[in-house]
């Protein structure tokens, strides 16, 4: 008898640990994205690591079986693919840690390559494909996170925007307010917001919650997301909600949608970049004021110089302890909060 197939961090919104399911191989026209999937490595050990529901990474072995979800990532910096992109001979890639599944399309040449799987079958009940959205309720309601909002994006991946956030996180937390935070878009894997929960927010969520694999997908669905996700932040009694939007607003995960969707409450506006000449050409592109730049363009006093030079704007390196007092001050100034009791 097999054991059980392990559980991705994708499936973490899902009763599937507790209520089970079977395992039934379905033809591609009953495919779609959301859909949660079984499939097995097929590849020797170390080459891929799956992260589980509770946060925790485990090294996959060829044969090892898990669950994970069909969906798209466009990322820019790393790779791209697409569920849709399967073969007949039922070899797809693992997209993200979190058990996001597709077939890779490109990869950049600075990562190795994604783990190969097998498609094994459908994970159902009583012959129905179990998908993301059945695990959330849609609240139906417009967008409102609840909170006054810091707001932190990028011009692209892997410039800084999760390490802002902690940063913000942390002074916030050390003041004596209390902090809810979300990722809004990207592609899922659960690192980031267990990160912000370790930097002391009280709870945190992103698109997985508002049934999700990634938010490369229709207008509807994003906004659906959003409502969810949203609300359950409204939900959380807290001071300041600290909200990410993965990748950069204008690549293909929503990114404007989602600043639309909570810009009326945004107070402090915070861009990572990772350098000044990126700073420059987000200005140009989207229509966000910023009050803060951070990242890689902040690292040294030259890249600040030249961030302040060609666009005024204030700066600075968020992983630098001697200046939290100026961030301090910046929260408190935008977020009109009350002295530290």
């Amino acid at each position: 008898m097999m054991p059980s197939p392990h559980l991705s961090s994708s499936t973490r919104i899902s009763d599937m640990a507790s209520q089970g399911f079977e395992v039934e191989a379905l033809p591609r026209e009953r495919w779609n994205t959301g859909d949660y999937v079984v499939v097995e490595c097929a590849e020797p050990s170390g080459r891929g690591v799956l992260e589980l529901p509770g946060g925790r990474l485990l090294v996959l072995d060829e044969g090892d079986r898990f669950v994970g979800v069909l969906g798209h990532r466009r990322a820019t910096r790393e790779a791209a693919g697409s569920w849709e992109a399967w073969t007949p001979n039922g070899m797809m890639d693992l997209l993200t840690a979190g058990g996001l599944l597709g077939r890779c399309t490109s990869r950049s040449s600075w990562i190795p390559p994604l783990l190969p799987v097998r498609y094994l079958g459908h994970a159902c009940r009583y012959g129905v494909p179990l998908r993301m959205v059945d695990f959330v309720e849609d609240p139906g309601e417009t967008s409102d996170p609840g909170h006054p909002c810091v707001l932190i994006t990028g011009t692209s991946m892997s410039c800084g925007k999760t390490g802002a956030a902690r940063a913000v996180i942390r002074r916030l937390r050390r003041m004596g307010f209390r902090v809810v935070a979300a990722k809004l878009t990207g592609a899922a894997r659960y690192r980031d917001i267990q990160s912000m929960a370790d930097a002391g927010a009280a709870a945190v969520f992103d698109f997985v919650d508002g049934g999700l694999p990634s938010t490369v997908c229709s207008d509807d669905e994003m906004d659906r997301a959003l409502r969810i996700v949203l609300a359950q932040v409204a939900a959380t009694p807290a001071d300041v909600a600290v909200v990410e939007l993965g990748a950069s607003p204008l690549e293909p995960y929503h990114g404007l949608r989602a600043i639309l969707s909570v810009r009326p409450w945004v107070r402090l506006s915070i861009l990572c970049a990772s350098d000044a000449y990126a700073v420059a050409g987000f200005l140009e592109r989207v229509d966000l004021p910023v009050d803060l730049v951070t990242g890689a363009a902040a690292n040294t006093t030259s890249g600040e110089e030249l961030v302040r030079h060609l666009t005024g704007i204030h700066t600075l390196d968020s992983g630098d302890p001697t200046r939290m007092p100026e961030l301090d001050a910046l929260l408190r100034q935008r977020l009109d909060l009350p002295p530290t009791p």
